[in-house]
C-alpha cells in the first residue's frame, strides 16, 4: 500500500507537468498568432512552472533507494574537542530536530546522554515522515565547528567535532534483519537527562548489546519498558542494516576500482563562526554564509546538492553478488 501510494503520487506529478506543458504550449501558439504580448508572457510563466515541476521530479528520482521513503533514526556523538565537541553535538542535535519540525515530521528523542559540563556525549532521535531517510542519508559523516569557545576563559578559537549516523527505520514488518535473542544482552536502568520526571521514576529504559558485533543501543523515550524494548530492537535492526550496507559499499568500491577510502571519520562539512561565517560542504563544494539559518534547520540546499551530485544509492546486496560474478567471469 505504501509503494502504491508513492507510485500514484509520482504519476500524478507527471500528469500535472504534462498538462501544464500542453496548456502553456497551446497558449503560446495562439498568443504568437495574434501577437498578444500579455498572453505570451502568461504562456512563458506556464512553461517555467512546468520546468519547475520537472525539476522536482528529477530531484525525486534521486530518492529511489530501497529505503529512502522510510523514517530515519539519527544519532549524534561528540568527538575530539572535549566540552566544545559535546556542546557542538547538542547544537547539531537541535539542528536536525528543527529540520524535522520544519518539514512536518514527528521527532522523538530515543536516548540522551548528557555531558558532564555542557552539551551531550551522544543522543538518538527518530524522525517519522515521508523520505526522512532519503534526505538525511546525506548527513552521514563528521561535522566540524570552528568558533571562539564559550568555555575558554581566554576566549581562544576552538575546533569541535561530532559524528552523525543515519539509518532507515526498517519497522516491525521488515524481515531483512533477523535478531537472534541468544546473541543479545538486555539491561534495564532508570532514565536520566531530558524527558520529563515520569520516565525517571522506574527502571523503564532499555539497553541492548549485540554480542557478535558489540553494537549497543538504548531507548528511554517511554515510561513503558515494553515500548522502550520494542523501539530499541528497531534501533538495533537499523544499526545492523547499516553495518551490512557499509560492507556492501566497500565491496562495490573494490569492484569499481575506487581508491577513495570509505571511512567513518571522513569530514563532510565545516561550520565556521570565527574568524568568518560560512558553512562549507567538502563533498559538493557548496558554501552558505548564513550560518545561523543552517543551525536553525535550514540546510535543504546541502541535501539537494548532495543528492543531485551523488544520485540514488546503489542497489541491494544481491546486486553486488551479481556484479561480483560478472567481474569474476
Amino acid at each position: 500500500m505504501r509503494e502504491q501510494a508513492g507510485i500514484k503520487q509520482i504519476v500524478g506529478s507527471i500528469d500535472e507537468a504534462t498538462k501544464v506543458l500542453e496548456e502553456g504550449g497551446e497558449l503560446y501558439e495562439m498568443a504568437r498568432e495574434e501577437s498578444d504580448e500579455d498572453s505570451i508572457a502568461e504562456a512563458w510563466g506556464q512553461l517555467q512552472r512546468c520546468d519547475g515541476l520537472v525539476g522536482k521530479l528529477e530531484f525525486r528520482r534521486m530518492l529511489s533507494g530501497a529505503h529512502d521513503d522510510r523514517g530515519a533514526i539519527l544519532s549524534v556523538n561528540a568527538g575530539a574537542g572535549g566540552v566544545d565537541s559535546q556542546d557542538w553535538a547538542e547544537m547539531l542535535l537541535r539542528m536536525y530536530m528543527r529540520w524535522g519540525e520544519r518539514h512536518g515530521m514527528k521527532v522523538t528523542v530515543l536516548s540522551y546522554n548528557e555531558g558532564e559540563q555542557a552539551g551531550i556525549r551522544g543522543a538518538e532521535i527518530e524522525l517519522r515522515g515521508e523520505y526522512a531517510y532519503g534526505y538525511l542519508r546525506s548527513e552521514i559523516g563528521v561535522h566540524r565547528l570552528v568558533r571562539i569557545s564559550p568555555f575558554d576563559a581566554q576566549a581562544r578559537r576552538q575546533t569541535g567535532f561530532a559524528s552523525v549516523m543515519v539509518m532507515p527505520d526498517l519497522g516491525e514488518e521488515d524481515i531483512e534483519i533477523e535478531l537472534d535473542r541468544t546473541e543479545i544482552r538486555e539491561d534495564t536502568y532508570r532514565s536520566s537527562g531530558k524527558g520529563g520526571q515520569h520516565v525517571n521514576k522506574t527502571d523503564s529504559a532499555v539497553r541492548l548489546t549485540h554480542l557478535p558485533t558489540g553494537i549497543v543501543v538504548a531507548c528511554q523515550a517511554e515510561r513503558s519498558q515494553h515500548k522502550n524494548r520494542a523501539t530499541a530492537e528497531r534501533m538495533l535492526k537499523a544499526r545492523l542494516w547499516a553495518v551490512e550496507e557499509q560492507k556492501r559499499e566497500e565491496k562495490r568500491a573494490a569492484l569499481a576500482g575506487d581508491k577513495k577510502a570509505i571511512e567513518w571519520g571522513s569530514q563532510i562539512r565545516s561550520y565556521v563562526i570565527h574568524p568568518y561565517r560560512q558553512v562549507t560542504d567538502h563533498r559538493t563544494g557548496l558554501k552558505v554564509s548564513n550560518v545561523d539559518a543552517v543551525l536553525d534547520g535550514e540546510f535543504d540546499s546541502f541535501i539537494e546538492s548532495f543528492l543531485l551530485q551523488h544520485g540514488a544509492p546503489s542497489g541491494s546486496g544481491a546486486d553486488v553478488d551479481a556484479d561480483a560474478e560478472d567481474a569474476t567471469t
